[in-house]
């Protein structure tokens, strides 16, 4: 006899359906688990076997072969334990196919019959719901995960007798309510602000311009002058994200299984700061089933890179796809995977290894070819990627010892959404550009015409500063900012000007 259960594999950030197949033979007792298993799967057989044995239910004395179905699709993980198990004992224990055929699970188990919590739960609940199944079975400790998916019945259960009695009708399990409203009203908000930044009145206009546009951004000082303070704070004055956002960048941690019991939903920007020793695939996602890297897990929010000539090169270089696609493809023989990586880019350094370089108040002891041989380890077409320079000194003691403290959050963030709010009514005809950063080369032609004088100023500064193409179009895109925070339809000479001084690091630090 033959058993059918479903269920679902993560293939990157997202879950493709599972059929699981048993067929029950004669001959010595013996499991055989086929349909492309990793390891982690073909171990659920001694799982099952005890969770079966502890929860009182027979399984087939002889024979027995579970099928994966598609074949050529790999399948990872312990998620498959519970469809398994019911599967195995399905005709045992009576329960009606045609409830099979309407139901997904997912869910590891433990010998005694208890259900452990998976990663994926989110994009398995959209899957379940795309295939037209009515409910889905998931552990009772993971279940508000998935309850922020709407269309379909998340029936929490503890254990795989609770899972038989309810499939059978012999108890009652009420399935989850959707919370997607609930759960981003709760976890949308911050515990810090920019009025906790005193001085630095600078870095933080050049914050407001980069994040109303979408723009990256380098902070350049020496140490302890509140650089990663700074950027810490920067999701604070981003637009709040949608419940479509929130849920897409959720599906992302849950994926990566960075999701628990207390943190179920992700409805604040995303902050990920690696450290400098990070791998070029923990940056973009890889593995033998690649899953994502940090530049996706800042999908929608912040990707901070502290002290960035000490990244390796090669793994810096990485990033020009996503900065430049908002997303990122990893390729394996079996094929290719594409994880979403939309996010701001913000990065800091020292201006030396030693950090000095330029203070008044202490000396550099960085020779000069030590200083050149730091600033070269970022490209030059990476700097080009980043559209504003802004240098962050020392905050001298007075302002350090004022009890004011500087611009809040909210005022900040309600300009931002004003400038934010102009570009996607301009933007509204062209699919996936949202922000003047993304705006491509006709658009820059259509949107950023120059009149005389802002044209001069744009001449004199490609010809004495030694711009590239690239930097020329970064500056009239944030010119274009500007003029949105100003509240401008045209971009006039001092828009320029100001875009043309967020670049000068080009010739000040790096010629």
């Amino acid at each position: 006899m033959i058993a059918r259960t479903y269920s679902a594999t993560l293939v990157g950030v997202d879950a493709l359906e599972v059929e699981i197949e048993s067929h029950d033979g004669g001959g010595t007792p013996k499991m055989f688990i086929v349909g492309l298993p990793d390891a982690s799967v073909k171990e659920s057989r001694e799982r099952v076997t005890a969770a079966i044995s502890s929860s009182g239910f027979i399984m087939n004395d002889g024979v027995t072969t579970v099928n994966l179905a598609p074949a050529d699709l790999k399948k990872e993980g312990p998620g498959f334990d519970l469809p398994i198990a019911i599967s195995l004992i399905a005709h045992r224990a009576r329960i009606p196919m045609g409830i099979l055929a309407e139901t997904a699970m997912i869910g590891e188990l433990a010998l005694n019959g208890e259900l452990r919590p998976v990663r994926g739960l989110l994009a398995v609940a959209l899957e379940a719901r795309r295939k037209g199944r009515k409910r889905l079975l998931v552990p009772k400790r993971a279940a508000i995960e998935a309850s922020v998916v709407a269309g379909i019945d998340i029936v929490g259960v503890q254990n795989l007798r609770e899972v038989v009695d309810y499939l059978k009708g012999d108890v009652e399990i009420a399935p989850e309510p959707c919370r997607a409203t609930e759960l981003f009203a709760a976890v949308s908000h911050y515990d810090i602000d920019f009025n906790d930044v005193k001085g630095q009145a600078d870095a933080i206009r050049a914050i407001e311009i980069a994040v109303s546009g979408g723009h990256g951004l380098l902070m350049i000082g020496p140490p302890g002058t509140g650089k990663s303070m700074i950027a810490k704070r920067i999701p604070t004055i981003m637009p709040g994200m949608s419940e479509e956002e929130a849920i897409e960048t959720t599906k992302i941690h849950s994926a990566a299984g960075l999701l628990g019991e207390a943190s179920a939903f992700v409805a604040t920007r995303p902050f990920r700061s690696p450290h400098h020793t990070i791998s070029d695939a923990g940056l973009l996602g890889g593995g033998s089933n690649p899953g994502p890297g940090e530049v996706s897990l800042a999908h929608n929010g912040v990707l901070f890179l502290d002290e960035l000539p000490e990244f390796r090169r090669s793994t810096l270089e990485v990033l020009r796809q996503p900065l430049e696609d908002g997303k990122v493809t990893i390729s394996r023989a079996a094929g290719s995977v594409t994880f979403p990586a939309k996010f701001m880019l913000v990065a800091a350094m020292n201006p030396c290894p030693c950090g000095y370089y330029g203070d008044l108040k202490r000396e550099c002891r960085c020779g000069s070819v030590v200083i050149q041989r730091y600033r070269q380890r970022i490209s030059g077409p990476l700097l080009d990627r980043i559209d504003l320079h802004v240098e962050v000194p020392l905050v001298d003691y007075k302002a350090l010892a004022s009890s004011e403290g500087g611009e809040a959050s909210d005022p900040i963030r309600k300009r931002v959404e004003t400038a934010r709010g102009l570009q996607q009514e301009r933007f509204a005809q062209h699919a996936g550009v949202h922000a003047n950063s993304s705006m491509t080369p006709r658009l820059i032609k259509k949107h950023c015409e120059l009149d005389p004088e802002a044209a001069g100023c744009l001449e004199h500064a490609m010809s004495e500063m030694n711009f590239s193409a690239r930097a020329h179009d970064r500056i009239l895109k944030v010119a274009r900012t500007l003029a949105d925070l100003g509240g401008n339809d045209k971009i006039s000479a001092d828009n320029v000007l100001e875009a043309i001084g967020y670049r000068t690091l080009d010739r000040k630090m790096w010629a």
